[in-house]
């Protein structure tokens, strides 16, 4: 039998109990899990989330202008909404920190919650002291967790365990290894950061192969003695919602595509726009039917220009993010899994950088429990692919043109045939992640 895992975990995550943010579902998805296996967290985050009762969990401000500022907007919407009191407000604490923000980032050029690890630095060495704490769980996105995590470690001694979300070192091309220090303060600190996680954390994992590869490849004391033990942990996802099971699917009038998420530039909707203007050349009835659907986000500046450019007002339509309604009562993700499940595709850019090549799309999670097809226009990713391929999907590659206009083709005559691929219905969820990563802390002696 494997000895008990150490109770008592802090939780470092700047997001938390924030509603539909990927970097929040990460860590709160997996909470039950956790205390179903007899973990009592503490959990530190910053005040943009709602506050836990089920556990102490306790909220900073950032203690640096910029983060402040951040902060303090969502702290507003989610106590006044985003109405005529949060304008009034934010606008006005805009203004007053804007020299202090300026002084901020000439003298360090850090992004803005690095000052988070401040406080939670701080408040969790004492309570280490107070000896109410076992084991140190830092939690990406924002890398200030990180940052508190490893200072408290090398303060304290304790055990540290390091999730990294996103690839904190961003490389510039295939031939790149990420080994060159970035000019930018912020990149060259966060390479910095990456090394200490490989050095001082008693274990650390990422989400995709391609991103441990790298992280191994930049740090070769990674998974040797004396440094962290690392390895990778599909983070999948909780049911979107009610979505607990596969729900039946209706053919209506227009085909209608999905994107859920962020967009921007180098992630846009324009490049589906090119593609419907290839298919109306050559099947124009298709523009009575074909509707492309964004949830979550503005659109990016390549999308508001293809939709003047093809005079496509009609076909895409921005719905923006879906917040709680206070009418029904459903939250933004409850409203996303409706959503989700009447689209008949689902639309999963996956953008066009070399970071592509470490980083998977947290919607795609949601999407596999949503049983819709995915159109998947990925980049260098070869476990994506496979992840799409083998559960029946739409695949294109970023850059393809000519493909993504024949998938498109291809979706189009299927739509019509009502034939559209009828996915394996094999979702992700969460409990395997953490069955992975107490499964690690077992095996490696990292218990009571």
């Amino acid at each position: 039998m494997n000895p008990p895992i150490k109770k008592n975990w802090l939780l470092l995550s700047h997001a938390f109990n924030m509603d539909g943010r990927a970097a929040s579902l990460t860590i709160t998805d997996k909470i039950p899990y956790f205390l179903e296996a007899g973990i009592k967290p503490t959990v530190f985050s910053a005040i943009t989330g709602l506050k836990d009762t089920r556990f102490p969990h306790v909220q900073f401000l950032a203690w640096g202008p910029a983060a402040f500022r951040f902060d303090f907007r969502h702290w507003i919407a989610n106590q006044y909404g985003r109405g005529f009191i949060y304008k009034i407000l934010t606008r006005t604490v805009s203004v007053l920190l804007a020299p202090l923000i300026a002084i901020e980032k000439l003298c360090l050029g850090y992004s803005s919650q690095w000052s988070w690890a401040i406080p939670a630095f701080v408040r969790g060495y004492f309570l280490i002291r107070a000896g109410k704490i076992d084991v140190i769980y830092s939690i990406g996105s924002a890398w200030s967790a990180h940052l508190a995590g490893v200072w408290l470690k090398r303060a304290t001694g304790l055990p540290l365990i390091s999730e990294v979300h996103d690839p904190l070192v961003i490389r510039k091309s295939p031939n790149d290894q990420g080994f060159q220090k970035s000019k930018n303060r912020d990149a060259g600190f966060r390479h910095y950061l990456e090394s200490q996680l490989c050095k001082y954390s008693d274990y650390v994992w990422w989400f995709t192969d391609g991103a441990m590869h790298y992280a191994k490849v930049r740090n070769p004391n990674l998974n040797t003695p004396g440094n962290a033990r690392g390895f990778v942990v599909m983070p999948g996802a909780n049911p979107p919602g009610s979505m607990t099971k596969r729900a039946a699917h209706r053919y209506g009038k227009h085909l209608n595509l999905a994107h859920f998420g962020s967009l921007a530039n180098d992630r846009s909707l324009s490049i589906i726009l090119k593609a419907v203007n290839t298919l109306l050349d050559k099947y124009p009835e298709a523009r009575q039917s074909i509707r492309v659907h964004a949830y979550g986000a503005p659109l990016d500046s390549l999308s508001v220009e293809a939709i003047k450019r093809y005079d496509y007002a009609d076909i895409l339509q921005a719905h923006g993010r879906l917040e709680k309604n206070l009418l029904t009562g459903k939250s933004g993700r409850e409203q996303v899994a409706e959503k989700m499940q009447a689209a008949d595709v689902l639309i999963l850019l996956h953008g066009i950088d070399e970071w592509c090549a470490e980083y998977i799309p947290s919607k795609f999670y949601d999407y596999l429990w949503a049983g819709r097809p995915i159109w998947g226009i990925t980049h260098r990713n070869p476990q994506l692919d496979k992840m799409l391929l083998d559960r029946g999907s739409y695949l294109s590659a970023d850059g393809d043109a000519e493909g993504i206009a024949m998938a498109l083709e291809r979706i189009w005559l299927d739509w019509q045939k009502q034939q559209l691929i009828d996915p394996l219905w094999s979702p992700v969820g969460v409990d395997q992640a953490v069955a992975s990563i107490l499964s690690h802390i077992h095996a490696e002696g990292l218990c009571s």
